[in-house]
């Protein structure tokens, strides 16, 4: 631990780096309290601590306080008294180059790597001019091609620190400074030197832009395995170790496009071939050789397990952890088969390596002790033997003998067993090495390229530093090479800092450097160590012990930097510029002199396996001393310049050359590759020794940067001025510090006299021409007065606001206490008017109340003494009553009451009978009830009642009212029993009234009155028995009737409950459906979603092909016009169109026999010996296009015999006629001849005219104004339209011609031939043979198409029965298969494949019969149409001949001319050209056409008018062969402008804006019904009559997404350049953000200058494509897809360049973006562009900013952020997050629990692990229909565009 300590003291008292001291200068001493600094520390290397205590001179002891919370007292050195290092402010800290400290020292360094490293994962820093890169031990997303992309073309400071930066810097200065560069890469083993290689390599490969070249880095790549197995191995630090050095050239060409490679290698360690360390492992190719010893083609080498070879086991560790031995000779073996390497000498190489091995097994036994022998027949010899083909007896001599030569003769000595085992393992690494150097050879042959190399670019993977427990000779070798490119790397560095300085015209004073020389001097000057070594083994007894003797005599207490350890006479110590090494000199010479002795190597040279012999070639030879290296390596391209001549013997000399005297020359010409190149330096550091992902060992890590020259670059930087700023960044920056009187129009001026104000010594600044040079801690002081002011402003500001929010409070209360205060006191005073209120109303209710309650007492008593009256008085009365009634009823009841009893008796016998049947009905009742309860119970009773509820309701229903009927009959019978009873008392009653009237009569009778009492005590007996009777009989009606209720009860609730299950299933059915419709709707939703994604994903797929198509498509015509200018000869008469080599089968359709016979030869016509390099998939296609041509050209044959069968039968008809009309004909034909003759010379006598006036008159009167002109126009006019009317005439006078053909009888017509030259005779006179002959040759037109159309029917007809047949087998086939399988299936599946069959079947007949109707529709309608059009013709046929001909001048009299009076011209919209015009039309409405003139003066889309119009021509003519060579030019020529002029952004607008209306104006006017709906009636009679163009539809369609591909890619490298520069680096809001320190690698200033673009750059080239757009009429859906193509390219761009870039991951920075984003949504707002899904491409921006801006501590804080970046993926979040910097002390840093807290909750989202955005991602294109209003009549060509030879139909 003092050791270390001592360590960390003395590097920081060479360093010489300013400390806290240095501060004292700015600071006042009492402001150094808090003040945070750096200290040693035995764990950790260096630790945080902050001061508890002002610091004054002359203190010794620091009171600080450690960041774990521990107070410590830090003791200062007395000698040197240098204070702690200051630490950086936390705004400084993770930056991406280390210069950008304003602290430069060893602990900011770590500190500041361990922050990028460990909290943002990111593993590549710069240190000025090298890229520090840490191995993460982790496979990272950020070496895809995107990032590739990314970095390409971009300078190295404005992206964040990569392999890609430094790669494209090397890129971009060879082909800017022509200069060749070299990338060094250097480190200890397994800190990722091969990887970066690799992908830097894999950067050149991408970005060089030959896709057919870009197999040399496959190559390079594959030949990785083969060098990993022969070059790497195990090591206690690293599985993979590279056992060598290696040099690739990757050469270019003019181009910069990668052509070939080559590999030199170094110092290859030979000695592990025969000896491992423990925990070591031999070559892996050894291990895999055994691991696939099984192999039938390995049987031979008599190969095993390891542990059986020496040479193989002596490590101990024959496995490594993870790797399959087995599986990597495969991968050797398949890289070998890449690169050439045959099969046969694959073997050769393994034979060889298994000889190694069993040489290795040769044992050797002692004679005496300077002599050996091997055992007879000994089996690892004999193997040996046998696969080097060599002798055994001969080979088994050599290995125990040598041979010694003198002078005079020679003599063979036997050499003891210890040196035949060291001569055994010297023949063993002399043949490894030699084969190692072949198989590299090789691989050079393989990367050869024979294209001249125009420069290079060397990637140098060389091992770094080491230091082991025992360094041998190899440790030494590396070290010294270490010194070497340190020593280059040091004089690059200083070289560059004078450069900047004398640049900036800075006054230069010399920075002490540490120089290494003196070392490198130690080791290779004369006298040196390796001229000392050379020298002893010259020596003839020379030893290890005799060197190190000679080095301590030479060097020792001579040379500071040699050493010799303590404890030891072996060994020796040199301070290199890393650190202290000690090497044992054990084995130096033996590994210098690399002794093999001849007479071996001659055995093996007689070997008949001829390979081995190939191996030793070279020692033949007098070789460079590159080629005799350890490595043996002889460079390809590299130059040992001038032969030596010399004696024979040098040969031998040379051959003798130490392996240390060739190490040196080889080092010395890979410095002078590496002077003659421009070199970038990739340092690669180990984080630790456990191969932990993102842990980082600050003791390894700090051993490492001393190691590799990092410190050192440090040191150079702090000694000078490190930090450095440009004024204006200065002065946006530190405005904040400035007054306003400060600032001047010169910047430069205002920070001269805000720096003098500001930092008082001069010393620490200096002023360059373009910079301000501030020397180490001043920034880090103006930041600190910067963020005090910022502070003191913010206090300010808090101050401001919190009294006015205090203000505004009070304010509040004050007006919240007088509102209560006026309502409490309103509430106060309604509370009094209430009391007096209620005071007085309590008077007047007491009075009245009072008065209420006398007048009720009185009231009470009054009606109390009247009741009592009356009461008393009824009494009385009643009394009376009552013994007159009783004597009454005495009488009655005596007289009535042996009638009573008879019906008594009777009403009980009828009772009783009642009540039985009551019972009995009772018990069946309850019967029934118990048998429906238990069918209740049953399921089948539950489904019935589900079945039919509604009856058995009404069923119950009715039982309820039938028993209601029986409970009211039942009542009516007890009604009439009680009418009964009720009319026998009232007869009881007048006979008792009889009796009393005879009262008088039984009081005679005495003598009965006893007997009457006892029947009256009788009859009361027989009452009260009634009576009982009675009550029993209501008792029982009531219980029945409450029976009766209770089971209509029941009944209502089983049917209520039955109600309710049938409403419950009725709303579970509804449930159910609606559970159903709305699932069934969601899963509609999804279809359809998915449906759009599938068709997007479809159309994004066929738009690529379409792209690829066009792409390989001008690749064809490149290759071809390239060809044509080798050649110099074309072929005369043969030209080649773009129609000729499409692709698009769609273009052939329409192609008549003419063109495919045309095609065809000169397809052939092309001379076989040129080969063109065409891609497979052309091929493909254009071999298939062949078989279909042909497949065409027979069905066109086939039709041609047709007809001219058809031919053939019709002139046989027509030699059959009279041969009567000849001469009728052939006066016709004169006639007409002289028509045309006379027509002709009119023509030519109206040019003549024209030609006349132009030449002869005057300017002023052939000027388009003058009168003369215009009246000469008028005439012109007026002959024009007297022109068309006569051919009006024409045309009727044909059709009544052909009207009286009609009319005419045949016979007499044709029959006399007198007759018909009379008739000619008499039309002679009247001028109209013309126009009988035309009639008679429409008619002959119209009779030849009708026949034409009849045959095309009849073989529609016969092809669609041959069809129906076709599908009837197809359709009785299915059915048998169908029963096949419905035989084999069970009875129920059987029946429900049969519905699906049936289900499907019908389906299939539905849509069949769906498709006959819309066709016949179709048919239909153009019946209609073609009826309406004849209607029409036939309609203005009869009104002509009834106004102009009456049917008498028919007759009788001779036919004379008819004046008809004009009419107004009523165009068709059709456009009339010649043939043979064709070709002028397209030159000059597309090929000459300028988009500019068409778009400002004439409506949008006319040539897309003028086309159709010409094709409508061509459809009313019925000319097919017209309308497709016109589509065809068409298509062709506006290919070919664009690719004439496929940059310009305005013409690739206006011809896609015209190639859409064309294709709008086909479908609009095509007739099909959906497209007719917006027509007018005017607009559906201009609709296409006879042809179907929807195939060239397609063709258009794919031709418009061509362009618009096309547009984009414009759009793109137009806005590409801004993007960055205006979105991110801008700043659009002034002072938000400042610019931070940037260091060495200085990025791209935020500050507008005259060549930044800013935002409203791109706001501005925005409006410029709106408007070019609307001025040529684009579609507004189609403006809206490029919109947002536009947006998504911004924001793509933007987001990708903010993931890689830390310095713009900032909280300022998030709101400049937010505010951009914003700008560009109001400009969408202007155009009314908001609906075009541009915004939602900016959503991904729009949450990075975002997340930017909110805050980042806490689990809500993580909840929202996930919630709210769902348009970003996880990757993107956590990129974000990491990079996010802290550009004011105010804001703080993203935790890494956060982070990890972010990481937990979105590892469930499912998203693209993918950084960046695909910003070459081209959204599908759609072209909806947009029919035009405008109409075709009304269209007028301007004469501008040079179409006068159309004319208008």
């Amino acid at each position: 631990m003092c050791a270390e300590m001592l360590s960390i003291v003395t590097v920081q008292r060479q360093s010489k780096i300013p400390h806290l001291q240095s501060m004292l200068t700015c600071l006042d001493e009492t402001a150094l309290k808090f003040a945070r600094v750096w200290i040693p520390d035995p764990e950790e290397v260096w630790k945080s601590a902050e001061l508890l205590k002002d610091y004054k001179p002359g203190d010794k002891v620091l009171l600080l306080h450690l960041e774990e919370g521990k107070d410590l007292e830090y003791h200062l050195d007395p000698k040197t008294k240098e204070l702690p290092h200051l630490r950086n402010p936390d705004i400084l800290v993770g930056e991406n180059d280390l210069t950008a400290l304003s602290y430069l020292h060893e602990p900011a360094v770590l500190h500041n790597l361990r922050v990028r490293f460990i909290d943002s994962k990111l593993i590549y820093t710069y240190c000025g001019i090298v890229l520090v890169a840490i191995n993460p031990y982790e496979q990272l997303p950020i070496y895809g091609e995107d990032i590739i992309n990314a970095y390409s073309g971009q300078n190295m400071g404005d992206m964040d620190p990569h392999i890609f930066a430094v790669a494209e810097e090397a890129y971009k200065q060879m082909a800017r400074d022509e200069r060749n560069q070299s990338i060094i890469v250097s480190g200890e083993s397994g800190a990722g030197k091969t990887v970066s290689a690799k992908y830097a390599m894999r950067y050149f490969a991408t970005v060089s832009g030959s896709a057919s070249e870009a197999n040399v880095e496959e190559k390079v790549l594959a030949s990785n395995p083969i060098m990993e197995s022969i070059g790497n191995a195990k090591t206690t630090r690293n599985d993979n170790s590279s056992r060598f050095g290696k040099y690739i050239e990757i050469g270019f060409d003019k181009r910069y496009r990668i052509i070939g490679a080559n590999m030199r290698t170094y110092l290859l360690e030979k000695s592990r071939v025969v000896f491992q360390a423990e925990e070591e492992r031999n070559y892996h190719i050894f291990y895999q050789l055994c691991a696939s010893a099984k192999l039938p083609e390995f049987k031979m080498l008599r190969l095993g397990n390891a542990d059986n070879f020496n040479y193989t086991k002596q490590g101990g560790s024959p496995v490594i952890e993870g790797v399959d031995d087995a599986k990597e000779m495969a991968h050797t073996r398949q890289a070998c088969t890449l690169l050439g390497i045959s099969e046969s000498h694959q073997m050769g190489i393994f034979r060889i390596l298994a000889g190694i091995l069993h040489l290795g097994n040769v044992g050797f036994t002692s004679r005496d002790a300077d002599s050996c022998t091997i055992p007879p027949k000994h089996e690892p010899l004999c193997i040996f033997c046998e696969l080097m083909g060599v002798d055994y007896e001969e080979m088994c001599h050599w290995l125990c003998h040598r041979k010694l030569a003198t002078a005079t003769e020679t003599y063979i000595k036997p050499i003891s067993k210890l040196q035949a085992t060291n001569a055994r393992d010297a023949l063993a690494k002399h043949i490894y090495a030699k084969l190692f150097n072949w198989i590299v050879d090789n691989v050079n042959q393989a990367l050869h390229s024979a294209v001249k190399q125009h420069s290079f670019i060397g990637v140098l993977d060389i091992y770094g530093f080491e230091t082991f427990e025992i360094n041998s000779f190899e440790q030494f070798c590396i070290n010294y090479a270490n010194e070497k490119l340190q020593q280059q790397f040091n004089m690059h560095v200083f070289k560059l800092e004078q450069e900047e300085y004398m640049k900036e015209q800075i006054p230069w004073t010399l920075i002490d450097f540490y120089d290494n020389q003196p070392c490198i001097n130690l080791i290779e000057s004369k006298l040196g160590i390796l001229d000392l070594l050379d020298e002893e083994c010259k020596m003839p007894k020379g030893t290890d012990d005799t060197w190190a003797q000679k080095l301590y005599n030479t060097h020792l207490n001579k040379c500071a930097l040699f050493e010799k350890p303590r404890l030891s006479n072996k060994a020796f110590i040199i301070q290199h510029f890393a650190d202290k090494v000690e090497y044992q000199c054990e084995g130096f010479l033996e590994k210098n002199k690399d002794t093999v002795f001849e007479e071996q190597i001659k055995v093996l040279k007689s070997s008949k396996f001829k390979m081995l012999p190939e191996l030793f070639q070279d020692d033949e030879k007098a070789i460079s001393p590159t080629s005799a290296t350890s490595s043996g390596r002889t460079p390809l391209t590299r130059t040992p310049a001038k032969p030596t001549k010399g004696r024979p013997g040098q040969m031998a000399k040379e051959h003798k050359k130490t392996v240390g005297h060739q190490f040196r020359n080889s080092l010395h010409l890979l410095m002078e590759t590496l002077n003659a190149t421009t070199p970038h330096y990739v340092r690669c550091i180990k984080p630790n020794d456990f191969k932990f992902p993102f842990t980082f060992d600050e003791k390894r890590a700090v051993q490492q940067l001393r190691a590799c020259g990092v410190l050192e670059t440090i040191r150079i930087s702090a000694a000078g001025f490190p930090s450095r700023w440009t004024y204006q960044e200065f002065f946006s920056r530190y405005r904040v510090l400035m007054k306003q009187k400060d600032v001047l129009s010169d910047r430069k001026q205002t920070c001269k006299n805000v720096l003098e104000k500001l930092i008082l010594d001069k010393d620490k600044y200096q002023f360059g021409k373009t910079k301000i040079f501030f020397r180490a801690g001043q920034v880090a002081y103006l930041e600190k007065l910067r963020a005090d002011k910022l502070r003191a402003a913010c206090i300010r500001i808090q101050k401001t606001i919190r009294g006015w929010l205090l203000r505004k409070k009070y304010l509040r209360m004050r007006k919240a206490a007088i509102t209560m205060q006026r309502y409490v006191r309103g509430y106060q005073a309604r509370c009094y008017a209430k009391f007096l209120r209620r005071t007085k109303a309590a008077t007047i209710i007491q009075k009245y109340w009072r008065m209420y309650v006398v007048r009720r007492r009185y009231k009470i008593r009054r009606a109390a003494t009247i009741v009592l009256q009356s009461y008393l008085r009824g009494f009385l009365a009643r009394n009376r009553y009552r013994k007159i009634l009783r004597e009454h009823k005495a009488v009655i009841i005596q007289k009535r009451v042996r009638g009573w009893l008879a019906r008594t008796h009777y009403k009980r016998s009828m009772h009783a009978i009642i009540y039985l049947q009551c019972c009995f009905r009772r018990m069946m009742a309850k019967r029934e009830l118990k048998k429906l309860k238990i069918e209740a119970r049953s399921v089948e009773r539950y489904k019935k009642l589900h079945i039919g509820m509604e009856n058995k309701i009404m069923q119950l229903q009715r039982k309820v009212d039938e028993q209601n009927k029986d409970y009211k009959c039942l009542v009516e019978k007890l009604t009439n029993l009680e009418g009964i009873y009720n009319s026998e008392t009232e007869k009881l009653r007048s006979d008792l009234e009889r009796l009393q009237l005879s009262e008088e009569e039984a009081k005679v009778a005495t003598g009965r009155v006893l007997s009457l009492q006892e029947e009256i005590a009788k009859l009361r007996k027989d009452l009260e028995q009634t009576r009982s009777e009675k009550k029993c009989i209501e008792e029982h009606a009531d219980r029945y009737k409450q029976e009766t209720e209770q089971l209509v009860s029941n009944l209502k609730e089983e049917n209520t409950l039955l109600k309710q299950e049938k409403e419950a299933l009725n709303h579970r059915i509804v449930q159910q459906a609606k559970e159903m419709t709305e699932t069934m709707e969601k899963k509609l939703v999804e279809e359809t979603k998915q449906l759009e994604l599938d068709l997007n994903d479809e159309r994004l797929r066929y738009q690529n092909l379409l792209n690829e198509f066009s792409r390989l498509e001008e690749r064809y015509d490149d290759l071809k016009e390239e060809m044509t200018l080798m050649v110099h000869v074309p072929k005369p008469g043969h030209k080649r169109t773009d129609s000729t080599h499409s692709s698009n089968e769609s273009e052939y359709i329409f192609s008549s026999e003419i063109a495919e016979m045309e095609d065809i030869p000169s397809r052939t016509e092309e001379p076989s010996e040129k080969k063109v390099p065409l891609d497979m998939s052309l091929f493909l296609k254009l071999q298939k296009r062949v078989t279909e041509l042909e497949q065409e050209k027979q069905v066109m044959q086939d039709e041609l015999d047709r007809k001219e069968e058809q031919v053939l039968r019709s002139k046989a008809k027509e030699e059959e006629r009279p041969q009567i009309r000849g001469a009728e004909l052939e006066y016709e034909s004169l006639k007409r001849q002289e028509l045309e003759s006379e027509n002709k010379k009119l023509k030519n006598e109206l040019n003549e005219l024209r030609k006349a006036l132009s030449e002869k008159s005057a300017p002023e009167v052939t000027a388009p104004g003058a009168p003369a002109y215009r009246v000469l126009m008028e005439q012109l006019t007026s002959v024009s339209e007297e022109l068309d009317v006569r051919k009006e005439e024409v045309l009727i006078l044909r059709s009544q011609l052909v009207s009286q053909k009609e009319a005419i009888q045949p016979k007499n017509t044709m029959t006399d031939s007198t007759i018909l030259l009379e008739d000619v005779q008499k039309m002679k006179d009247k001028g109209e043979i013309a126009q009988a002959y035309i009639g008679l040759k429409e008619t002959n037109r119209l009779l030849e198409s009708q026949l034409q159309s009849q045959k095309r029917s009849h073989e529609n007809e016969a092809e669609a029965l041959r069809g129906e047949i076709q599908s009837l087998k197809e359709e009785n086939n299915r059915q048998q298969q169908l029963l096949a399988q419905n035989l084999q299936l069970p009875p129920e599946a059987r029946i429900e494949a049969s519905l699906q069959h049936e289900i499907t079947r019908l389906t299939n007949e539905n849509l069949d019969l769906m498709e006959q109707l819309e066709k016949q529709d179709k048919t239909v309608r153009k019946l209609k149409k073609q009826l309406k059009v004849f209607a029409k013709k036939i309609g203005e046929l009869e009104v002509g001949q009834m106004e102009n001909i009456s049917p008498g001048q028919i007759i009788d009299e001779p036919i004379r001319p008819v004046n008809i009076p004009r009419k107004e011209k009523d165009f068709q919209g059709m456009l009339e050209y010649k043939k043979e015009d064709e070709q002028k039309l397209v030159k000059n409405l597309i090929l000459e056409l300028k988009p500019r003139g068409v778009a400002v003066n004439l409506i949008p889309g006319l040539p897309a008018y003028i086309l159709f119009m010409c094709v409508r021509h061509a459809d009313y003519l019925n000319d097919d062969q017209k309308v497709r060579s016109l589509l065809t030019s068409t298509i062709n020529s506006i290919k070919k402008v664009l690719k004439k002029r496929g940059d310009d952004f305005e013409t690739v607008s206006f011809w896609l804006s015209n190639t859409c209306r064309f294709l709008h104006c086909l479908k609009q006017y095509s007739g099909e019904e959906g497209f007719m709906k917006h027509n007018t009636s005017r607009q559906n009679e201009h609709c296409l009559t006879n042809f179907d163009l929807a195939e060239y539809r397609q063709v258009l369609s794919d031709l418009a997404i061509q362009i618009y591909q096309q547009l984009v890619r414009v759009l793109e490298n137009i806005l590409q350049p801004m993007i960055v520069s205006g979105m991110l680096e801008h700043e659009t809001i002034q002072g938000v953000s400042g610019v931070k320190p940037t260091g060495l690698r200085k990025r791209t200033s935020s500050i507008a200058d005259e060549g930044t673009y800013t935002l409203d750059s791109i706001l501005r080239q925005l409006n410029s494509f709106h408007s070019v757009m609307c001025q040529h009429g684009m579609d507004p859906e189609l403006i809206k897809q490029v919109v947002k193509q536009m947006f998504y390219i911004i924001g793509a761009i933007t987001l990708n360049n903010l993931l890689l870039r830390k310095d713009m991951c900032s909280w300022s920075k998030g709101m400049q973006i937010r505010y951009n984003v914003s700008q560009l949504e109001e400009w969408l707002r202007d155009k009314n562009l908001m609906n075009s899904g541009a915004k939602e491409t900016l959503e991904p921006l729009i949450q990075a900013a975002q997340l930017l801006q909110v805050k980042k501590k806490t689990d809500d804080d993580a909840e929202a952020i996930c919630s709210m970046c769902n348009a970003l993926t996880t990757a993107q979040i956590v990129k974000v997050l990491n990079l996010y910097t802290p550009v004011n002390e105010f804001e703080e840093r993203v935790s890494v629990s956060f982070i990890r807290t972010i990481q937990m909750r979105l590892r469930d989202r499912k998203d693209s692990p993918q950084l960046l955005m695909d910003a070459k991602h081209i959204f599908p294109v759609t072209f909806p229909f947009n029919p035009s209003s405008l109409a075709l009549e009304t269209i007028q060509i301007p004469a501008s565009l040079g179409l006068g030879f159309i004319s208008r139909v």
